[in-house]
């Protein structure tokens, strides 16, 4: 059984791993900080505190405070906003990293993420996994950085443009007589 200083740096290892394999730059803090790794969104940075992520049938489940030993018992803390930017979770049995936004983070004790339906068909306030994802997260937080154009032959190709959305049409020509 692992240890919770076990689960906590293969959660940060995992984030890592995901986060440089999405082609992002991370960083780690030497000092006694809030968060564990920093993640260069280019040009944006934020502080990234890693979680381990419990799957509970249909659920995941992720403890968004943290917790220490006092000589009173546990003692629980919320993270705040001038804290942590978002929290990332890893959950080893589904082999996912997931990526909550600062909404999410922030001063709340748990996330409940939903692998499928409700038995009773509720469809508001449900926060379905899949959308909080480690890519499906980043490109919410980058936007649309491609725009599919269709070829004449029918195939897909990327057009792009820097920055996205930045394309502007060309003038008209106007054919002049004089």
């Amino acid at each position: 059984m692992l240890t919770t200083d076990q689960k906590g740096a293969i959660a940060e290892q995992a984030i890592a791993f995901e986060a440089i394999k999405s082609g992002l730059g991370v960083f780690m803090p030497l000092g006694d900080e809030r968060y564990d790794l920093i993640l260069d969104l280019r040009p944006q940075l934020v502080r990234v505190q890693c979680k381990w992520a419990v799957r509970d049938h249909d659920v995941v489940s992720i403890r968004t405070r943290r917790c220490r030993r006092g000589r009173d018992g546990l003692i629980h803390r919320y993270y705040h906003a001038h804290e942590i930017d978002m929290i990332g979770a890893y959950c080893l049995e589904l082999d996912t990293c997931y990526l909550l936004p600062h909404e999410m983070s922030v001063e709340r004790a748990a996330v409940q993420l939903r692998l499928a339906p409700r038995r009773n068909n509720q469809v508001t306030g449900i926060h379905w996994a899949r959308d909080y994802e480690f890519g499906a997260t980043l490109s919410r937080l980058n936007g649309p950085i491609a725009q599919l154009g269709e070829r004449l032959r029918g195939t897909q190709e990327v057009g792009g443009s820097s920055p996205p959305g930045s394309t502007e049409k060309p003038p008209e020509r106007r054919l002049s007589l004089f």
